[in-house]
């Protein structure tokens, strides 16, 4: 018999065609990383409407779920992607909004407090301001798949799934959002850290 933690996704939704209920799991087990994606992607309001109806379109759906695959992770990063792509425009408003913070907070640096702490913020705004910028000119296509190794850990195969495109496609839209991201930052690369599909 398994264990609650050894149950996987796929088990849990084939339950479904007898307890409808049993979806629950499914939502405890993935809403504080799917919202904290969306929060992430459009700020906290919009994350709370974006998870919430992630939930809700993978509960309308849960019989076209492929039990084949054992993590539902991908189907819903897949949904939440979809959901997010229509609040593009608040998604760039977003992104204009760090890199204009950036610019106020290096013309207004408050100069009274300690040159090393002071320095350390300016850089790191510098940084998240400039990487803004360059998420803003990234296609919105590309800045998916890197968003979704960047924020929702997801492996180019899990990627492909959830956008339900050919690997080699999550492949190449990746290298040129990283492609973009280092022109901007002059030459650093943020996901380096992350997995290399390349």
């Amino acid at each position: 018999m398994s264990t609650a933690a050894e149950v996987t996704d796929a088990e849990i939704i084939g339950r479904m065609h007898g307890n409808p209920a049993a979806f629950e799991a499914i939502f405890d087990r993935y809403y504080p990383a799917i919202h904290g994606y969306a929060s992430r992607r459009l700020g906290r309001d919009l994350a709370d409407d974006v998870a919430a109806e992630t939930f809700l379109v993978a509960f309308d759906k849960w019989r076209r779920y492929d039990t084949a695959q054992d993590s539902a992770r991908p189907w819903l990063y897949g949904i939440a992607s979809n959901l997010i792509a229509g609040h593009e425009r608040a998604e760039a408003r977003r992104y204009r909004a760090f890199a204009r913070a950036e610019r106020l907070a290096t013309a207004g640096a408050n100069l009274d407090g300690d040159a090393d702490q002071l320095a350390i913020r300016l850089d790191a705004e510098a940084v998240r301001g400039r990487l803004a910028a360059a998420l803003h000119e990234i296609a919105p296509s590309d800045r998916e798949v890197l968003l979704l190794v960047a924020w929702a850990d997801l492996t180019g195969e899990e990627i492909a799934r959830a956008l339900e495109i050919p690997a080699g496609t999550v492949r190449s839209r990746l290298h040129r959002a990283r492609k973009g991201l280092q022109v901007a930052l002059g030459g650093a690369d943020p996901t380096a850290v992350g997995r290399d599909f390349e």
